[in-house]
């Protein structure tokens, strides 16, 4: 038989490692006293040799890793999109595997600037960065210098937001949505005629920005669309409705509707009892369970749509780098590719 393994001790340990004793000791009994490049590599040497203390030098390590304090508000919970982007925000939280990430999410259903603005402000006082999704005012301007002077960066998600100091920006390039869903009006609707647009608010940039590719596309082209004034919904289901009843009402003519911002359910329940041209066509704005049924029943034609998921990780990811990167690290700016939903590939 041949001899038993030797067990392997600190001294070993540091040895492979390259380090001292004391330092072994020091990340088993004090990580938070060791640089965390020395307590990977520790841990790594421990994994490679077979230390016996390999469990020990693990939850050390866990102890010593630097947990992240992101905060997050988003809009309405009432919301369909927001609730699911808020389960793929906590689940992304929870699969980061680099360092532990505390995440405080909260849904804000007073969406005026005062309320917005005071929750900003709390928020960064218990986190290391922050997000958020809001119209641009310059009460939640103020806000944002408030929180980034007191060290603690900003995101904007969605509409991208501005303010004396660097603000971040996760989102769509909305210039590019509002081209695509012009580009479909185009290629649907056989006779041109008037196109209603329905925005959530006039200070939301994103769906300034929506519209502003979408008229661009058909100046370029001069097709015949008309693209009416935008309607403001103030994100509410029973205005949108009211507001595509108007429209019916005032322009017999409409040809097609495109859904920029919030109230799209409102929206929906009124293009369902329209009497529409046959050709009519509707675009909307994120996929649902609401506009997946519309997509299937062809009250929307089209839908463009957040990619949640990715969504998801790359908020999280830029709210850690630019919490790691301290003032220096600039605006960091993630443009993400869109989703395209019709009937034919829910």
């Amino acid at each position: 038989m041949g001899e038993p393994m030797k067990r392997m001790t600190i001294a070993d340990l540091a040895r492979a490692a390259d380090v001292s004793v004391s330092t072994v000791n020091r990340v088993l009994n004090q990580p938070d006293s060791v640089r965390k490049h020395t307590r990977e590599h520790v841990l790594a040497t421990a994994e490679e040799i077979g230390f016996y203390g390999l469990g020990t030098i693990e939850s050390s390590v866990r102890k010593g890793r630097e947990t992240h304090r992101l905060g997050v508000l988003l809009q309405q919970s009432g919301r369909p999109f927001y609730r699911n982007l808020g389960n793929a925000l906590r689940q992304e939280a929870r699969d980061v595997s680099e360092s532990p990430v505390d995440l405080t999410l909260e849904y804000l259903d007073d969406l005026s600037p005062d309320t917005v603005a005071a929750r900003l402000i709390e928020l960064g006082k218990t986190c290391d960065s922050v997000a958020l999704v809001a119209a641009q005012h310059p009460k939640v301007a103020d806000a944002i210098d408030t929180v980034a002077g007191n060290g603690v960066p900003v995101v904007a998600l969605i509409a991208p937001l501005s303010a004396r100091v660097n603000v971040s920006f996760v989102g769509l390039d909305s210039w590019m949505v509002g081209r695509t869903a012009a580009w479909a009006f185009d290629n649907m609707v056989r006779t041109p005629g008037k196109i209603g647009i329905l925005v959530g608010n006039h200070r939301y940039r994103n769906q300034e920005m929506n519209e502003s590719g979408f008229r661009s596309y058909f100046r370029e082209h001069n097709t015949g669309f008309t693209a009416l004034e935008p309607l403001a919904t103030y994100e509410s289901a029973a205005v949108a409705r009211e507001m595509v009843e108007g429209l019916f009402r005032d322009h017999p003519d409409l040809c097609g509707l495109f859904i920029s911002g919030g109230g799209i359910t409102g929206a929906l329940a009124a293009l369902r009892e329209a009497k529409k041209r046959t050709d009519f066509v509707t675009v909307g704005y994120e996929l649902f369970n609401e506009t997946r049924e519309a997509l299937i029943d062809g009250t929307l034609k089209l839908v463009i749509s957040h990619p949640l998921e990715r969504f998801a990780r790359e908020t999280i990811k830029t709210m850690i780098r630019v919490k790691k990167g301290g003032s220096d690290t600039g605006a960091q700016r993630v443009a993400l590719g869109f989703e395209i939903y019709t009937s034919e590939n829910l």
